[in-house]
């Protein structure tokens, strides 16, 4: 996605001279060509993060575009003040494009983890947040909505689904339609669900823009025996809230796979960390089984 990010970046730069890139030292060398093509618009800030999200609101509020990336604890947990205040209260555009979350990362230890950044960005008021599963949703979606005069937030992955979708701002995708259990992806996870697909009967929707939240497609399309499971990358439980708002006044019953709440102090690769937690195939499909089992 990362390359995706400097492809769909760079045409919009040609094409749309409000647009501002700035650079927490992260993705410098990818941008290279930005750099030397767009030597006003693309600035590498350095490891300043909180007063690079300021200096955006400030080139927003003269009627600009800006784009700030860097790794998601430091342009989100660092910044958090910054976004809150000069881009939620102020009720400015802008784009926060993220990397690293949430151990993508994960041989670097548990301070460029950042499993928490959808919960933390969902409670500043207006602030829309998008996670794409492949390149080709992300390069759809950013063009789609770098220019909505909201704060909003890209977050991006080392992993991508095998196929992309036809996905659009603010709508699900109903993959499946069955009877037995509803399941709710977000993002990079559905490559877990190719064998629950195949052979079990349940409805599969996919979201790639979590705020705001299509709650329609759900209500419209839950299963019968009102049975929701979450498949989360991040903190599990986090759009909890969400799924039964939308659902209501249907009573449902809902669970969750995700990151638990916890220090992944055990070092090791990303994919090392979806086995300790279960965020794997092999665990989902046995989740999935025993709540279509249980009555």
């Amino acid at each position: 996605m990362r390359k995706q990010l400097v492809k769909t970046v760079e045409h919009l730069l040609e094409l749309d001279e409000r647009l501002v890139l700035l650079l927490g030292d992260i993705g410098v060398f990818g941008f290279r060509e930005g750099f030397k093509n767009f030597p006003n618009r693309v600035y590498n800030i350095g490891i300043l993060e909180g007063a690079t999200v300021s200096l955006a609101s400030g080139l927003a509020k003269s009627d600009l575009i800006p784009i700030v990336h860097t790794i998601a604890p430091f342009l989100v947990e660092r910044s958090y003040e910054q976004l809150k205040v000069d881009f939620g209260y102020q009720k400015l555009g802008g784009n926060f494009i993220s990397v690293g979350a949430s151990y993508d990362y994960a041989a670097l230890g548990c301070t460029h983890h950042c499993p928490g950044d959808i919960g933390i960005l969902k409670n500043i008021p207006g602030m829309q947040i998008l996670i794409p599963g492949t390149s080709d949703e992300f390069n759809t979606l950013f063009t789609e909505t770098y220019d909505n005069k909201s704060p909003t937030y890209f977050r991006l992955s080392e992993k991508e689904n095998s196929k992309s979708y036809e996905v659009s701002f603010g709508k699900a995708n109903l993959l499946k339609k069955g009877n037995d259990l509803t399941v709710i992806a977000f993002g990079p996870v559905l490559s877990c669900l190719e064998k629950a697909l195949n052979e079990l009967d349940i409805t599969l929707i996919y979201y790639t823009t979590l705020f705001p939240f299509d709650s329609k497609t759900l209500k419209d399309n839950l299963s019968e025996r009102k049975k929701i499971l979450l498949i989360e990358p991040f903190y599990s439980g986090v759009m909890f809230k969400d799924v039964i708002s939308s659902c209501s006044p249907v009573p449902v019953y809902i669970d969750s796979i995700g990151v638990p709440i916890e220090f992944l102090t055990n070092y090791g690769e990303s994919h090392e960390h979806d086995y300790y937690i279960g965020l794997t195939e092999e665990n989902i499909y046995k989740k999935i089984q025993t709540m279509i089992d249980h009555d």
